[in-house]
């Protein structure tokens, strides 16, 4: 067994398809991955919050249509309700499926995560405010752009593109 090359417990070892080892995952990249999960987690967690203002759906929905039972008025703010969580879900995949993708070193998962964030950001300025969780899932998803564009991340990525080539 002493005859086995040995590698650097930060590297990969190359395989034996003749491909370069891919490098190690800098830290700048694993801060940036846990900033979109955590953005991801507060983003499900205030969708799961407004099951709690369904009351005020439903007085919302009773000004606009005053002519509408009280079980209809409420059948539509349990709709709105379920879709709404329903969108974040599936919004809440789709990020973390590019947060994984940006840790294994692809950078259209950076530049996607990065207009999305910019997206939210922009939703939170111009829209009417947000919830503190809004704005602290923005500020986590901040911090992920801004730790997948520090020097380590891109010469991480420029490698992945190298080893993929």
């Amino acid at each position: 067994m002493s005859d086995l090359p040995r590698f650097p417990e930060d590297s990969t070892p190359p395989s034996f398809s003749g491909e370069p080892p891919r490098p190690a995952v800098p830290n700048t990249i694993t801060v940036a991955f846990w900033a979109f999960v955590a953005s991801t987690v507060i983003g499900i967690v205030a969708a799961l919050l407004l099951f709690g203002q369904k009351d005020d759906l439903v007085d919302a929905a009773r000004r606009t249509n005053p002519n509408l039972s009280q079980d209809a008025l409420n059948q539509a703010a349990n709709i709105a309700l379920i879709v709404a969580v329903v969108i974040a879900v599936i919004i809440a995949l789709l990020y973390l499926l590019f947060a994984v993708k940006l840790r294994a070193g692809r950078n259209w998962a950076r530049i996607v995560l990065t207009v999305l964030t910019a997206l939210q950001v922009l939703s939170l300025i111009t829209g009417n405010g947000g919830t503190w969780l809004s704005y602290l899932s923005a500020l986590a998803a901040v911090i992920g752009v801004v730790f997948s564009f520090l020097g380590d991340s891109n010469a991480y990525i420029a490698a992945g593109k190298q080893v993929r080539r």
